[in-house]
């Protein structure tokens, strides 16, 4: 889940250059209800910032199925980019779009609204640092009483965006234009939500009011807010810190392919091809494979630029043992001190994403970076109500369906806990019928 690293820093074999080239990417996505304004937000991103080029440009403005009034430009059909988003005017599939300023680059994911494309964020949020929560103005239910209702996809996406530890909440109460830019709207918004957050325990809250369409502190400050101080969107997301700690985590090697020569050479090369999802690996390193336990020692690191001394999370390398061990693909190679947990029974949080729902009687595939293992839901500890974040009994799992379970796996899984390193403690499972993906994981303890 971590980015790939420069190919300077391939080369280098730098570890603190390495990290700072990886603080200058930020991934992002956008979140909320549906009509909300995500789309728009980010055609406004990349229109002001000079994101798009001049053909892209003429060809939204040309576009049959524009949802805007005369020759103003429909931004959202910058990511609606299926005839059927655009003809509905939703968003169905996740949409990923590049964009740079002086100071930063940007991933961006714009991701459905529709309770029904809930698996899609959940798909766009996984590799995230940060997660924009549009709030539209206009559809939260204000009491005269001070109450205030947020949506029920608000409170999903948050709750999704806690599950899966996003580092960074932007709420973006969007549509200020449609209540006269009043600050009173804002402010009890913000409260509400920060009093969910709190609920929820979502930390790093960044509220900002704007209104996507006219472009109002998206990249430009508006003067039509002159009580708001704080930053502009670009501002923020520009300022946010991404500190890739995958680093400083224990090695993890999935290895994904046996690599051998072949068969005309006298020296038996036999080589362990994969990326390296966290951790740091060296030239002489003591490892230790799982699930087998067997230990070894590092010879060599190849790479198609030739040997490296020492390679770090996000490089995709073969890696060369003095030792011949049995040693195949779904294997993990870990650091001989700190290894992973070998799992017989898993416990996770899982984002049901099927139509159909769970059936305990029957086997999924669990796949777990390189390695897919025979595996069978033993109970649902805990369902999760999204609007009283509290957990209580059930035995239906069904689309959409946050829920606590216990899964046996048919052969020993090497995993973490997903709080601690996002990378391997998460998974997902596969109908072994259809082959369709029906939920994703996260491991977390008993």
């Amino acid at each position: 889940m971590g980015a790939q690293l420069n190919a300077a820093v391939v080369s280098g074999k730098n570890l603190s250059n390495a990290a700072s080239l990886e603080r200058g990417l930020l991934r992002f996505i956008t979140a909320g209800s549906v009509d909300d304004g995500k789309s728009t937000l980010i055609g406004r991103l990349l229109f002001d910032s000079k994101g798009i080029f001049a053909d892209q440009l003429d060809s939204i403005s040309r576009a049959k199925h524009k949802r805007t009034v005369g020759d103003t430009v429909d931004l959202s059909l910058l990511t609606d980019g299926l005839e059927a988003e655009r003809e509905q005017g939703i968003t169905i599939d996740v949409a990923y779009r590049y964009f740079a300023t002086p100071k930063r680059k940007f991933i961006i994911a714009d991701t459905p609204g529709h309770e029904q494309y809930t698996r899609n964020m959940v798909t766009g949020a996984s590799t995230a640092d940060a997660v924009i929560i549009l709030v539209d103005v206009s559809k939260v239910k204000l009491g005269d009483d001070g109450s205030v209702e947020l949506l029920i996809q608000t409170k999903r996406h948050s709750t999704i965006a806690r599950l899966l530890q996003i580092e960074h909440v932007i709420v973006a109460v969007n549509k200020m234009d449609l209540v006269n830019y009043d600050r009173s709207v804002y402010d009890r918004i913000v409260a509400a939500y920060q009093q969910f957050a709190q609920q929820l325990g979502l930390k790093d809250i960044h509220p900002i009011p704007l209104s996507a369409l006219a472009g109002d502190n998206v990249v430009v400050a508006s003067d039509k807010m002159p009580w708001y101080k704080g930053p502009t969107l670009i501002e923020l997301l520009e300022s946010l810190s991404v500190y890739d700690e995958e680093h400083q985590d224990p090695l993890r090697f999935p290895v994904q392919l046996v690599a051998r020569h072949n068969g005309h050479e006298a020296n038996d090369f036999r080589g362990y091809m994969g990326r390296i999802e966290s951790g740091v690996v060296r030239k002489g390193d003591k490892l230790v494979v799982q699930p087998s336990g067997q230990t070894a020692t590092v010879k060599d690191i190849l790479t198609f630029d030739g040997s490296l001394d020492m390679a770090v999370a996000g490089q995709s390398v073969t890696i060369l043992l003095n030792e011949y061990l049995d040693i195949s693909r779904g294997d993990m190679l870990s650091s001989a001190d700190q290894p992973a947990t070998l799992l017989k029974t898993v416990n996770a949080d899982v984002c049901w994403l099927s139509e159909e729902p769970l059936d305990m009687r029957r086997k999924y595939w669990l796949k777990h970076t390189t390695k897919q293992i025979a595996a069978r839901v033993t109970k649902i500890d805990t369902l999760l109500d999204i609007n009283t974040q509290e957990r209580h009994a059930g035995e239906a799992l069904t689309l959409n369906g946050i829920a606590r379970i216990s899964l046996n796996v048919q052969q020993p899984l090497a995993a973490d806990n997903y709080d601690a390193m996002r990378s391997t403690g998460s998974f997902i499972l596969i109908d072994e019928v259809t082959h369709q993906t029906v939920a994703a994981g996260m491991i977390r303890p008993a």
